[in-house]
């Protein structure tokens, strides 16, 4: 039902050109080749034409099963110049009367996602961009769902999470109303003020959003998807692809590359990962069912993993050491030095040391032969990134599912098995493989004949990372001998015991000879 209800539809995808946007339109054109057309978005882009732009996702490999039941898929996509950051989103006459007299379903995927975005930025394309879209929305005739990607962080300043609109502080209006004054010094000053107890300003501005959508909705038939941490595909159309750093596909590729050896994160708080293709078939399901059935009241549903089938940071963690490595899981999870989920202070300080020094040392020997040093900037964005994934990756949340399993219900067997978003299903160790393979595959587009050689080179890394430390702790503890008579005793303790326990040894095995 699910496919035949899209086909002959006329959608609008705001975010198209992003990670989800991709995999929405892929399984839109897969699932119903009769669609009508869909309008995605473009911000326009120096020496490329929209065209252009959209011929260049169409021919990347996501798209090779869609062009096998959809050959003329080019016809189906409508780009349309906009940029969120403008008024009316800067979409021209024409084309909004186009969108206007047509559309039926709008998927607002569009947003930022970087946890460290000024405050006015984050409003506009979060915030204030959605109260426009919902104005255009008001205007379309045809309209029959509005659906809207938030996170299901919005409210992560809570324990337990229901589907419902949690209302802020401050009011939107009065927000969007005053990033259009205050300059940046003084929304600087006051931005830790206005998002309280959340952890930064993508998370304070979805929940704005939804605020938006619940006071500014009208009549439209509006429905909210939360998914959690978006990770690459599980099944659909093809196990691991990626194409986005963000969440932990960024710690996958600095692991892989042999830059980070440990992190700070409590091993048992829950990865609250979800496939990027069960958020996508859970989305077009809640685009049907919002159509159809019309709820009385906007309807929010979860996409998270954490109630159904929870995978610890810890398991996870070990799974992609054993990916690298070609080891088996039990004997990753064995490994004393597997130290890929810590939480101690100590050892939260003397990592950052460890991985600076190191690059600083490299960045010396680059420019010492004549090249560009970059090792220290990667290594500070690196530990920045970790700094702000920290709350994150020490917390755990508990989201009531009842409207997604309400909805799973009502969905028919051959849809549950064509839009499947059921969490249980999944082996959290055979995706996260996938996961990391599908990183170096498709993101970093390397030739996975290389493996072997990736792997001895991690290797050599982890090797120089080992020896580093150990000298690194031996120049630590001889400044400290020198300093303290108390670390002179006890050294003098310790090479004396040992000497005594060598002696005894050999005394042992001369009696026994």
């Amino acid at each position: 039902m699910i496919s035949a209800f899209y086909n002959g539809k006329s959608i609008l995808i705001t975010g198209a050109t992003g990670f989800l946007g991709k995999v929405m339109m892929e399984k839109l054109l897969r699932t119903s080749p009769d669609l009508k057309v869909i309008y995605i978005l473009v911000r326009p882009k120096a020496g490329q034409t929209l065209q252009q732009r959209v011929f260049q996702i169409l021919n990347s490999k996501l798209f090779e099963k869609v062009k096998e039941v959809c050959p003329k898929v080019h016809e189906k996509i409508r780009a349309i110049s906009a940029d969120l950051n403008q008024h009316d989103l800067a979409i021209s006459k024409e084309d909004m009367q186009e969108l206007l007299s047509h559309t039926n379903i709008i998927f607002h995927c569009a947003a930022t996602v970087r946890f460290d975005d000024h405050l006015r930025h984050a409003v506009q394309l979060n915030v204030t961009a959605t109260q426009q879209l919902l104005s255009i929305a008001s205007q379309m005739p045809k309209l029959e769902a509005f659906i809207h990607i938030s996170t299901a962080f919005a409210n992560c300043n809570l324990k337990h999470i229901d589907e419902v609109i949690y209302p802020c502080a401050v009011e939107p209006k009065k927000i969007i109303d005053s990033m259009e004054w205050l300059d940046d010094a003084i929304i600087d000053e006051i931005t830790p003020k206005l998002i309280g107890d959340r952890p930064n300003t993508y998370t304070y501005t979805k929940a704005l959003g939804e605020m938006v959508l619940q006071q500014e909705g009208g009549n439209l038939n509006i429905a909210i998807i939360r998914p959690s941490i978006v990770g690459a595909t599980w099944q659909e159309p093809f196990p691991g692809w990626i194409d986005s750093i963000n969440g932990p596909t960024g710690l996958i590729v600095a692991a892989g590359k042999g830059f980070l050896r440990s992190i700070r994160a409590t091993p048992m708080a829950v990865a609250d990962l979800i496939p990027v293709d069960l958020v996508i078939n859970l989305t077009l399901a809640v685009g049907w069912y919002t159509a159809v059935h019309r709820p009385k009241s906007t309807l929010i549903y979860h996409c998270t993993s954490g109630n159904l089938n929870p995978c610890h940071w810890g398991k996870m963690g070990f799974q992609v050491l054993a990916t690298f490595e070609k080891i088996p899981f039990e004997k990753a999870f064995r490994r004393p030095n597997a130290d890929f989920t810590t939480n101690n202070i100590t050892t939260h300080y003397w990592n950052a040391v460890s991985h600076r020094v190191p690059a600083i040392i490299y960045d010396v020997y680059l420019r010492l032969t004549g090249r560009k040093p970059r090792m220290t900037k990667v290594m500070n964005r690196l530990l920045r990134t970790l700094s702000m994934l920290e709350y994150f990756i020490n917390r755990s949340w508990e989201w009531s599912t009842y409207n997604t399993e309400m909805l799973m219900s009502e969905l028919s067997p051959e849809d549950q098995r064509v839009f499947n978003f059921d969490v249980r299903q999944l082996n959290w160790l055979e995706y996260i493989e996938n996961y990391v393979l599908g990183v170096k595959k498709y993101l970093l587009k390397e030739d996975m004949a290389g493996i072997p050689e990736a792997r001895q080179h991690l290797k050599r890394l982890r090797n120089i990372h080992y020896l580093f430390n150990t000298a690194l702790f031996l120049i630590a503890w001889r400044l400290l001998i020198a300093r303290s008579q108390v670390a002179r005793n006890v050294w003098f303790f310790i090479v004396s015991f040992c000497y005594k326990l060598l002696s005894y040894f050999r005394a042992s095995s001369r009696l026994k000879v």
